[in-house]
């Protein structure tokens, strides 16, 4: 079933080749933890953050990937769910509570990413309210952040659904929420930042799409934003454990 929706995904262009194998194993992951339940929050996760996303303007000069995601995106944000979902072999309710958790904070910043791009307010930088270019990493726009709080909103009110768990909604959907203002944080202050010396444009690779190598021009050189996403990823998975740990819902 997990090849099969990957394979559907790349036919219908929304995952490259490596990206559909990436989701693939990460489908495989979370339905051999979690079961129906968990492929059901992956369902909404994948499925309404592929349509929210299309169409959004892409980032001028910002040097930004295409439309379908390769691997590494898909890994950046499924990795830490799909680890998280495997602790569903030992408590699947457990398994269950960190995979929504987890996955809400990515469709909080992939629905953050897709409202923002459709801004008439440009948006500003999370650390110090300056008004910066669309596409910015660690930039915010009130249309961005709304729509990343209902992208939490929906992943966790599935997950609350599928483990018949009401206090998983309020627990994911607030997850999920400071996962996207996390990665934005880690976007403008770690984020490497470079700009192509041939064609003057700010870039966040290393390499410019004209083939081209970046200056480096500030931020981690090897922190890109796959690893900012796999980092928030990460971090609303420990935070989802121990609002498990504090409020004990299986007892």
């Amino acid at each position: 079933m997990a090849a099969a929706f990957a394979l559907l995904a790349y036919r219908a262009a929304t995952l490259t080749g490596s990206g559909a194998v990436a989701a693939w194993l990460v489908g495989t992951m979370v339905l051999h933890g979690t079961g129906w339940q968990g492929g059901g929050v992956l369902a909404a996760f994948f499925v309404s953050s592929s349509l929210v996303s299309r169409g959004a303007p892409p980032p001028s000069g910002l040097d930004p990937k295409s439309d379908r995601r390769d691997h590494r995106q898909v890994l950046a944000n499924g990795a830490a769910a799909a680890a998280a979902a495997l602790l569903g072999l030992r408590d699947p309710q457990l398994g269950l509570w960190l995979l929504t958790s987890t996955l809400a904070a990515a469709a909080a910043d992939t629905w953050a990413t897709a409202f923002g791009a459709r801004s008439a307010v440009p948006p500003r930088l999370i650390l110090d309210g300056s008004v910066v270019p669309p596409g910015t990493s660690g930039g915010i726009t009130p249309l961005g952040s709304a729509g990343g709080a209902a992208g939490a909103l929906l992943v966790a009110a599935t997950g609350a659904i599928a483990a018949g768990t009401p206090a998983l909604l309020p627990v994911a959907a607030l997850v999920g929420f400071g996962g996207m203002v996390l990665d934005s944080v880690l976007g403008a202050a770690a984020q490497g930042r470079f700009r192509c010396a041939s064609c003057a444009q700010r870039s966040e690779w290393r390499v410019h799409r004209c083939g081209r190598p970046t200056t480096h021009e500030g931020g981690l050189t090897w922190l890109d934003n796959d690893g900012v996403n796999l980092t928030a990823s990460a971090g609303a998975a420990m935070v989802a454990w121990v609002a498990w740990v504090w409020l004990c819902p299986c007892s």
